[in-house]
């Protein structure tokens, strides 16, 4: 269970130096303005439960979503179930970065029963931060989850293989098989996948990195990455959580002061720079991770210096 193919690890090469790069930057920074650090993690608390919570079915909107966390208010026709997710989520990071500020942490089973725990309090009481003891099936998933008795041993193993890491991936790549080993167990009954996301942002926030927000947008290439790497075959999830954490990463370097990141849409870019491409082409870097570039909504991001920078080191490659 725990043997890891990692030939995908030269195609993406260049974008775990691209990340480690702009932590470094991030970590050189430190400490962010106050009041800047506020409104991002502020703006990304929103996004994060929102995203998460879509993407199991949740429909409150993100502008909703944000009056419920921020305003307390009640949104007409939504049921009272989707209100609680979004207050829990929140409950749930809040928690979550306790245990990021605690120095001496390690990951613990119990620290991932009570983010569980948060997940579905006032929803599903009797299965908040428990283990599952039946089976289960998940809907287009191309494998079937261990048998109950098997699942708390399995959990220890992962938590285990994190801790010690025997196949020496580096911190973007060890976040994401856990990811996928969890989904796989599928230790709880309800809320694995608000769950996972949230501990696998505890195994990055605790290297240093910001949270790694899967977008709703990605919702079918998010579940289509879990099948390949039930295969065995990690690139596409790697290359998806890569990318949601250098999103976060650009929105803190767009705040550090005097910053000149300028993203712009790949559309606009086109119009305003003579670049050797054409918007499908430079789209096609930024899909496979060739270029830094971050998506918003269905959009992606990018600069002028980005294609520049792709363009010398393809020159060299030569």
């Amino acid at each position: 269970m725990w043997e890891i193919d990692t030939t995908y690890h030269n195609d993406l090469q260049g974008v775990f130096d691209r990340l480690l790069d702009k932590k470094e930057v991030l970590k050189n920074q430190r400490p962010l303005p106050a009041i800047a650090l506020r409104k991002i993690k502020e703006s990304l608390m929103i996004e994060w439960t929102y995203n998460s919570n879509s993407i199991e079915g949740n429909t409150l909107s993100l502008r909703e979503t944000q009056m419920v966390l921020q305003e307390g208010i009640t949104i007409k026709g939504k049921s009272l179930r989707e209100h609680f997710e979004a207050k829990n989520h929140e409950s749930a990071i809040h928690h979550l970065y306790t245990l990021v500020e605690n120095t001496t942490y390690a990951l613990k089973s119990s620290d991932i029963l009570s983010l569980h725990g948060y997940i579905l309090r006032s929803i599903e009481d009797e299965f908040a931060g428990r283990l599952r003891n039946g089976g289960v099936r998940i809907s287009g998933a191309n494998f079937t989850p261990p048998n109950a008795k098997k699942v708390s041993g399995l959990l220890d193993e992962l938590i285990d293989f994190v801790q010690n890491n025997p196949a020496g991936l580096n911190d973007i790549e060890l976040a994401t098989v856990f990811h996928h080993k969890f989904v796989w167990i599928h230790p709880f009954f309800d809320g694995n996948g608000r769950t996972v996301r949230l501990a696998m942002n505890l195994l990055l926030m605790r290297k240093g990195f910001p949270p790694a927000i899967i977008l709703k947008n990605d919702r079918k290439k998010y579940y289509e990455a879990l099948n390949q790497a039930n295969r065995g075959n990690y690139h596409k999830l790697i290359l998806l959580i890569s990318q949601a954490l250098e999103r976060t990463l650009n929105i803190y370097i767009s705040a550090l002061p005097g910053s000149d990141y300028e993203y712009k849409e790949i559309s606009n870019l086109v119009e305003e720079e003579s670049l050797p491409y054409g918007q499908e082409y430079i789209s096609l870097l930024a899909r496979q991770g060739k270029i830094d570039a971050y998506k918003e909504g269905r959009n992606w991001l990018t600069t002028k210096e980005a294609i520049e920078d792709y363009m010398t080191n393809r020159k060299r490659k030569r």
